[in-house]
């Protein structure tokens, strides 16, 4: 191949490169989230309209700038920072704490569906990951003495673990009969909280899709005999009918929360720096550790 060809084919590749690069940045559309089947916007378009008033792109970013611009931007800054700085020091937080801590949420919450679950899981866990690191570098020089450490835990130890709970809808019917035709119905695929509302004789949860909420498993307000056949169950199924007090019933275990207790020495740490925080009145912000860091931002 002559040099004069192997040249032109070249310049050919360059100014190919250069039109792509320009075609790209003058793009008209764009993805607005990572989302499976997210929006697509055309940039040149309205994002919205009303009564014939067109809001455009640039608009609606330009007020997202303008209302969360800086402390979005400080939040990553503080975000980096962070993870960084754990690193650099290998503050690695136990996946117990953040089990126990994903479990408390868990259990505070209403009735989520798998995947749902899972997306909540994952956020979480980013924040209680960053809480816990950023209490940790905030109080690192901070002494506590060893004898107040074992006296705090003795009295408040308690706190730190987590009961075993768990997340029960159910069904109360008159006979075997009625229960039969209800698991019928749920062999069919029929919704549990639907056929709760149409079949459930328990007023107190019946327009509430016979939901009952998480459940201590050592409340003295747990159902008589459903503990045990919910701990013989997978989550997300529900049981065989079984007689009770009320009727014949029918519950779903939409999920199990396992109990987790921590060792003075699997917490010692996580506490030090929780009564660290409190003597010197810390709040839980990362402005004090900036200046460990070479910092620059737009706003500064």
């Amino acid at each position: 191949m002559s040099k004069r060809l192997l040249l032109g084919i070249v310049i050919v590749l360059v100014i190919t490169n250069i039109a792509t690069l320009i075609y790209w940045n003058k793009s008209e559309s764009t993805i607005i989230d990572n989302k499976e089947n997210g929006p697509v916007i055309n940039k040149k378009k309205p994002v919205a309209s009303v009564n014939g008033q067109d809001i455009f792109y640039e608009d609606w970013m330009r007020q997202l700038r303008l209302n969360n611009g800086e402390s979005q931007l400080k939040s990553m800054v503080d975000q980096e920072l962070i993870r960084q700085l754990a690193k650099e020091k290998d503050l690695d937080i136990s996946e117990k704490v953040i089990q126990k801590e994903i479990s408390m949420l868990t259990a505070a919450e209403g009735i989520m569906k798998k995947e749902e679950l899972k997306r909540a899981e994952k956020l979480w866990r980013e924040k209680l990951v960053y809480r816990y690191q950023l209490q940790l570098l905030l109080t690192e020089g901070v002494k506590i003495p060893e004898d107040q450490l074992q006296r705090y835990y003795e009295e408040y130890g308690d706190q730190y673990n987590f009961s075993a709970s768990m997340q029960l809808s159910h069904i109360i019917v008159e006979d075997l009969s009625t229960a039969k035709k209800v698991i019928r119905d749920l062999e069919a695929d029929a919704d549990f909280g639907l056929l709760a509302r149409e079949y459930s004789l328990d007023e107190e949860t019946r327009d509430k899709k016979g939901y009952l909420g998480y459940i201590y498993t050592n409340s003295q307000f747990f159902p008589e005999g459903y503990k045990e056949i919910a701990l013989q169950m997978d989550d997300h199924s529900y049981s065989e009918p079984f007689a009770t007090e009320e009727g014949v019933a029918i519950i779903y275990l939409h999920r199990y929360l396992p109990e987790i207790t921590f060792t003075y020495e699997e917490i010692k740490k996580y506490m030090k720096s929780e009564i660290a925080m409190q003597e010197t009145n810390q709040t839980l912000s990362a402005d004090p550790l900036w200046k460990e860091a070479e910092i620059h931002w737009l706003y500064e």
